[in-house]
């Protein structure tokens, strides 16, 4: 167990109404990930000492579901709509401009941490195809080209509201 900081002290008073079986699990990870964005080490090990499991029990909860993070999150998150609607306008065109540009993949982080870009569920903003969202603001009816351009300005540090 790491030593008692600040920042373990509040974990253990998210958690401390949770009792130790597995059906607490999943609200101890939502609560730590709603509070800081993610689950840190530092927070496994703590939910590990209150559900009274092994701290590898609680990383392998967190990291089989898609929805927990174990690192902190981007600064702006690029999610990339693969619906139907979006794929027949060029979709994956857009997707495969937007990784060229930030040098990642789906799924992962600028080494930064300025930009994250994901996979995104449709949202039935169809007539805006092809889009993304950046945070909650979707940006549609994009071109490859003006893909590029957005990417290029939240690489470089554009505040995602003027982009």
């Amino acid at each position: 167990m790491p030593l008692e900081t600040e920042a373990t002290a509040e974990i253990r008073a998210l958690v401390a109404d949770l009792r130790p079986d597995d059906a607490d699990m999943l609200e101890a990870l939502h609560r730590v990930q709603h509070r800081y964005g993610y689950v840190s080490q530092e927070a496994m090990y703590v939910i590990a000492d209150q559900l009274r499991v092994t701290p590898a029990h609680v990383y392998g909860v967190t990291t089989y579901y898609s929805d927990f993070r174990t690192t902190p999150p981007p600064e702006v998150t690029v999610a990339w709509c693969g619906g139907p609607a979006c794929r027949l306008k060029n979709g994956a065109g857009i997707r495969d401009a937007m990784q060229a540009v930030l040098g990642i993949e789906l799924g992962e982080d600028t080494a930064d941490g300025r930009v994250g870009l994901v996979a995104g569920q449709c949202n039935g903003s169809c007539e805006q195809a092809p889009q993304v969202w950046v945070g909650e603001r979707v940006v549609g009816r994009l071109t490859a080209a003006r893909a590029v351009t957005l990417a290029r300005a939240l690489r470089d540090g554009a505040d995602p509201a003027s982009v």
